[in-house]
């Protein structure tokens, strides 16, 4: 009974891409793994709107949004951590070795830490906490280049983080070729500043080096990793790729032929951690891999974006709806263009009436609410740059500076040219058993995965998880 996995989390990639990789190169590592997995297409089982920092939870805890209520990053998840734990923390309590890289949600880190094999929080934690030791230097580094490099590629360097991870290299395990990959790419960008966007693809080849140096060291029963390199050039750049998914292609000829190779580049690098990982497992019969993601993308509009609205100074947007300073709220993490923060309880009830009177270009301020004083607000309104009223506060406009909001120009142009929609990809790699004799994908809920691998380790799933039914078939008899 096979009793090692890894799981491979691909965000937001659908079945298309990975189609069109291995029809671009049918010779491929990916092409040989995907041709001998049992391979799925799973739909997403939330009810609210679709993003990653949900439908992962629901992947990961077996229940959807509407009982774990997560929906953002730095919410608290104690109510959910308790009702419904992930699946790294009901591994570890059946005292099955847990190494986790990277997931959403995986920060703040549990209170037993140094009982984990290893753990590398996710891109959003709000400290450089690391175990084991040696990977709080590149946590360091790796939040540095995240936060620089939001929407906007920033082409500065973390030059203090960056010697540390350099002087630690062998022991993170990062591999000469990363290093050249590095290089060509700094290279890169001084031919072309459009190449600056895969700085977002070598981040997650890096981090990829040092996921692969802890399976190694620690040879955890269960590791898992998650990368959004292809997720990221998906929405920008789907447009480049399919141009023939739209009735109507506004971003230009120049701009599709500039971008056209960004995908297949970014499926490319993923695709060779895949391999690697493939190898791993090819040398031991007692693993699998599991390849997944919580839900796809597909194509939307391709117009030309020129601004998005970021807040920017969030001290001044919070006096503006009438909080008197800063120890009245805290901020949390978040992905841009959102912004979350955390309001005093005695506040609440004022931040949230105030926020209600919010318009952005002419529409309700989005914005959602949780327990513990938790606001999450929904910034990112394009092309509003030349609108003197594009913010109105209790009707009335103000200007943006004036409440901290920026026009921030998008230098690619490229809006989200494509979305989230619920179907993403499940693929089994087992080397133990025979490849498939048919290329159908079935439909299976990604409540079904937590489960699942569960009960390949032997371990019961809590009551609150559905029965894998679709999966069934990958289960030990």
């Amino acid at each position: 009974m096979p009793r090692r996995v890894i799981l491979f989390e691909l965000n937001e990639v659908p079945w298309e891409i990975l189609d069109d990789f291995v029809a671009s190169d049918p010779r491929s590592g990916l092409a040989r793994v995907l041709r001998r997995s049992q391979c799925f297409t799973t739909i997403a089982a939330d009810r609210g709107h679709l993003s990653p920092w949900t439908t992962w939870p629901t992947l990961h805890r077996g229940v959807n949004d509407e009982k774990h209520m997560i929906a953002a990053f730095g919410q608290s998840r104690k109510r959910a951590d308790r009702r419904f734990p992930p699946l790294w923390t009901l591994l570890h309590e059946a005292g099955v070795s847990v190494g986790v890289c990277g997931n959403l949600h995986t920060y703040p880190p549990p209170e037993d830490l140094s009982s984990y094999a290893f753990w590398l929080p996710d891109a959003f934690a709000s400290e450089p906490v690391a175990h084991p030791p040696e990977l709080v230097d590149f946590q360091r580094f790796n939040l540095a280049m995240s936060r620089e490099s939001a929407r906007n590629v920033d082409r500065r360097i973390a030059k203090s983080d960056a010697l540390r991870v350099l002087g630690h290299s062998r022991r993170l395990g990062l591999r000469p070729s990363t290093y050249a990959a590095v290089a060509g790419q700094l290279l890169a960008e001084q031919r072309s500043s459009s190449r600056s966007n895969r700085r977002r693809t070598i981040q997650a080849v890096l981090q990829f080096d040092v996921f692969e140096r802890q399976l190694a060291r620690s040879r955890a029963q269960f590791a898992t990793f998650f990368t959004n390199n292809v997720a990221s050039a998906m929405h920008r750049y789907w447009a480049a790729h399919r141009p023939g998914d739209y009735e109507q292609l506004g971003l230009g000829q120049d701009w599709v032929e500039t971008f056209s190779g960004e995908v297949m580049w970014a499926t490319g690098q993923a695709a060779r951690m895949i391999e690697r990982l493939a190898a791993r497992v090819d040398d031991d019969p007692d693993a699998q891999l599991w390849i997944a993601a919580s839900m796809g993308q597909r194509a939307t509009m391709a117009e030309k974006l020129e601004t998005q609205l970021y807040l920017t100074e969030p001290d001044r947007f919070v006096e503006a709806l009438g909080l008197p300073g800063p120890a009245a709220w805290q901020r949390r993490p978040a992905m841009l263009p959102q912004f979350n923060l955390v309001v005093e309880d005695e506040y609440v009830d004022t931040f949230r009436d105030a926020l209600r009177t919010v318009e952005v270009g002419g529409a309700p301020l989005v914005f959602k609410r949780s327990a513990g004083g938790f606001f999450s607000l929904d910034f990112g309104q394009p092309n509003l740059h030349d609108r003197a009223d594009a913010v109105r506060i209790a009707g009335a406009p103000r200007p943006l500076a004036a409440v901290g909001i920026e026009a921030v120009e998008i230098e690619d142009r490229s809006g989200t040219t494509a979305y989230h929609v619920p179907e993403g990809v499940l693929a089994v790699y087992d080397p133990r058993r025979p490849a498939p004799e048919s290329d159908d994908r079935p439909e299976v809920s990604v409540l079904e995965v937590a489960p699942a691998i569960l009960e390949v380790f032997g371990v019961t799933p809590p009551p609150h998880m559905v029965r894998p039914d679709v999966l069934a078939g990958l289960l030990p008899a």
